[in-house]
């Protein structure tokens, strides 16, 4: 068996002697969509935070491609190919998509240089946010401002910019959160094509419809503890995750 793109084994965070995280353990294999389910407080964007180094973990391991990047700072996970999006949208309001694509991307120069006008941005860096832009279907919004664009507009458009500096390994923090059904579905379509690049893809998401239907595996939390793992149709059946998250008339 191949060696997962990033696996937990023992991570534990505690703040105020509460345990955000318990011991926990996951992986995700390259080439999957792997899902974090819980109840609100379950610790999942704690989770999020210690692996991109937002937070230090207290206790265990986190390894990336199978190095230790357990005390690594942000910055440095970042280069090493993780990308994330937020529960809330955080895109600036008066930058317009185009300019959202390109400042998102490694450049040689100094970052300061890259929220200069376009004219900075070199022309493998205006055809990679043209390639991106086509593939999430936002090539028609190019050149208007964030702040102007419907929601689900702007729930891609996050998405895309995440994508856009090539990473090894997508963090979704719900996804299609105040979506509609079609949004939705858009938004599911775009993830499949993603992982059919070779993209792999950790995310956490409430639409448990959505989830189970996109997911090729699946983690739940409980009070930062993890009670199951499984398929996603061996999760809906457990009854433990039935009573503490689904609820038992589901």
């Amino acid at each position: 068996m191949s060696q997962p793109l990033l696996q937990l084994t023992g991570v534990t965070k505690t703040f105020g002697g509460i345990n955000a995280l318990s011991n926990m353990v996951c992986a995700v294999p390259e080439g999957q969509i792997i899902g974090v389910i819980g109840p609100n407080g379950a610790g999942k964007t704690t989770l999020f935070n210690t692996i991109t180094g937002a937070y230090r973990a207290d206790a265990g391991e986190v390894m990336l491609k199978g190095v230790d990047v357990t005390q690594w700072p942000s910055y440095k996970i970042v280069r090493e190919g993780i990308a994330r999006t937020f529960q809330n949208i955080r895109l600036f309001g008066s930058m317009t998509v185009w300019e959202h694509l390109l400042v998102a991307q490694p450049h040689s120069e100094a970052a300061w240089r890259r929220l200069l006008p376009i004219a900075w941005a070199n022309p493998a860096a205006q055809a990679r946010a043209t390639e991106v832009m086509e593939f999430f279907g936002l090539t028609a919004f190019r050149d208007r401002p964030a702040k102007s664009l419907p929601y689900g507009i702007q729930r891609k458009v996050e998405m895309a910019r995440a994508v856009t500096a090539k990473p090894k390994l997508l963090l979704l923090d719900e996804p299609v959160a105040g979506m509609n059904h079609d949004e939705a579905e858009e938004i599911r379509t775009l993830m499949l094509r993603l992982r059919d690049t070779g993209l792999s893809i950790l995310l956490i998401e409430h639409d448990m419809n959505f989830v189970m239907r996109l997911c090729d595996y699946l983690y739940v939390l409980d009070f930062g503890v993890l009670i199951a793992e499984g398929k996603p149709e061996d999760v809906r059946a457990n009854p433990v995750v039935l009573d503490a998250y689904l609820g038992k008339d589901n």
